[in-house]
């Protein structure tokens, strides 16, 4: 019985997963014509985050840093629980960067009207460590139970 609760969780993690890439892809590959001119690229840390402070609308800068934060969370919820071997801070900041990284590559090089954003794959893995500290790490423990002491004590470890 808990081999096909394990499955079962595994399967709606991988469902979840699916579903996630497809609404990341959607929201940050998809061309923007009509905010060509207004996009620029930016590799210095922090900078479109202090633009987005100074808007005139708090709104529009929660909405800015909130759904860049919020779009890493499921890396962090998700990952280890499809890929136990993510499993672990380091892994899943690691994999979450990687992943932002390749998809902010993307945006600025063959996207119209989107741009590379470092501060974007910034906010994105924080938001995947708030989802794995939150939610992950207990979600993929419960799937997969580790058995040796061993084990136990390298998790521990990855986790520091």
């Amino acid at each position: 019985m808990r081999f096909l609760a394990r499955l079962l969780a595994m399967v709606c993690a991988f469902a979840f997963m699916v579903a996630f890439a497809v609404v990341l892809a959607k929201l940050t590959l998809q061309p923007s014509p009509a905010s060509e001119a207004l996009t620029h690229t930016n590799l210095h840390p922090g900078r479109s985050l202090r633009a987005y402070l100074d808007q005139p609308e708090l709104r529009d800068a929660v909405r800015q840093i909130g759904g860049n934060v919020l779009l890493g969370v499921p890396f962090g919820v998700l990952v280890p629980v499809v890929a136990p071997k993510t499993r672990g801070v380091l892994r899943v900041l690691l994999l979450t960067a990687t992943v932002m990284l390749l998809v902010e590559f993307a945006q600025g090089a063959l996207v119209t009207g989107r741009a590379f954003d470092i501060d974007d794959v910034i906010l994105n893995t924080s938001g995947a460590l708030i989802g794995y500290l939150l939610l992950g790490r207990r979600l993929s423990r419960a799937v997969h139970a580790r058995g040796s002491r061993s084990e136990k004590e390298q998790d521990l470890s990855d986790s520091a």
